[in-house]
């Protein structure tokens, strides 16, 4: 582990490959799980805001959830998480002509019609972030759905810190990520990682 301000970051975010192989898995990590994905408190007015532009793209299925329950619940550990239809799928998902699965966020983000990307815990994944009283932790999640983006990863030789430098920087901002970067450089030089 090591501490970059007020974040530890395991180095398995360092050690480990990863890069999203779509044509593999179809999207998988959206649609299957024993809960929605992690939502933080200040994302769900997002969440509901965006709710219009992205309405015509969502399953019938998970419009009838959103009504009922709305865009959120509190799962068996306590956490906020997005509603899921079938006990496992997320309501924002969509699909498109091949079958892949996305997300009705995501979509509508990079066409242009809202502000709003996705939700951080999905920007970032397969890194989880956890509280720790002063402190969050970043962690690599393993998780079977993704062992094609693990082959690619080490295929390209892609560590998990480089693939998710978006989000991370989202998240934390650049200059804590230009020290993540720094702290590798040192590691690789210890030969750490």
């Amino acid at each position: 582990m090591v501490q970059i301000d007020d974040v530890i970051v395991s180095l398995d975010v360092f050690r480990e490959k990863f890069l999203c192989d779509l044509h593999a898995c179809k999207g998988e990590c959206c649609i299957e799980g024993d809960a929605g994905a992690p939502v933080e408190l200040e994302e769900v007015e997002k969440l509901e805001e965006v709710l219009p532009v992205i309405w015509d793209d969502l399953a019938p299925e998970a419009q009838e959830v959103i009504n009922r329950q709305g865009v959120v619940y509190t799962d068996e550990e306590g956490d906020l998480v997005t509603s899921i239809v079938n006990g496992k799928d997320c309501v924002f998902t969509c699909y498109d002509e091949k079958g892949y699965c996305y997300c009705a966020i995501e979509k509508a983000y990079r066409e242009g019609k809202c502000n709003f990307y996705k939700p951080i815990s999905c920007h970032l994944y397969p890194i989880r972030i956890g509280d720790y009283g002063p402190y969050k932790a970043v962690n690599y999640h393993r998780w079977d759905v993704c062992k094609a983006a693990v082959l690619l990863g080490k295929k390209e030789n892609l560590p998990v810190y480089k693939f998710l430098k978006e989000p991370l920087i989202r998240k934390f901002g650049a200059e804590w990520y230009q020290e993540l970067e720094n702290v590798a450089k040192e590691l690789e030089a210890q030969h750490l990682i």
